[in-house]
């Protein structure tokens, strides 16, 4: 069975990429792998206790991801009879995605247009940006 990675977030546009995805996924009887990615730098110095800090922070975050964003997606998602994975991974966005198509073996990625400010995705980049320059597989950016 082929599989659609949607990348998912809190954004603007989440609601209509998963919607998007889910349309693509039933018409192609695809399974949907909803991928939520929580920033992480594995680059910074911190002392044995800000590390443990943070590591219980990284826990807490799991974990609000878990109820607060992927509990109503399972919601819509059980009910529409789509065969379907939620994952949730630390990393940078682009990157982690990239390894999840990979991993999965994915033939498509659906992502929703965040709501940077032009003048901060000029600076920084964007995820939809970086992905549909240098991923493997066709990238659906939507609105």
């Amino acid at each position: 069975m082929s599989k659609i990675v949607l990348g998912y977030d809190d954004g603007r546009s989440a609601a209509s990429a998963l919607e998007f995805a889910m349309k693509i996924a039933k018409a192609e009887e695809c399974e949907l792998v909803v991928a939520h990615v929580l920033e992480w730098s594995p680059y910074s110095f911190l002392t044995p206790e800000e590390l443990e800090e943070r590591h219980k922070r990284r826990k807490e975050e799991i974990e609000r991801a878990q109820t607060a964003l992927m509990g109503p997606v399972r919601e819509v998602l059980d009910k529409s009879g789509i065969p379907y994975r939620c994952e949730i991974k630390y990393g940078h966005i682009s990157e982690t995605l990239l390894e999840i198509v990979k991993d999965e073996g994915a033939s498509q990625i659906v992502i929703g247009r965040t709501g940077h400010t032009p003048f901060s995705a000029r600076v920084f980049g964007s995820v939809a940006g970086s992905l549909a320059q240098v991923a493997p597989v066709p990238v659906t950016i939507v609105p």
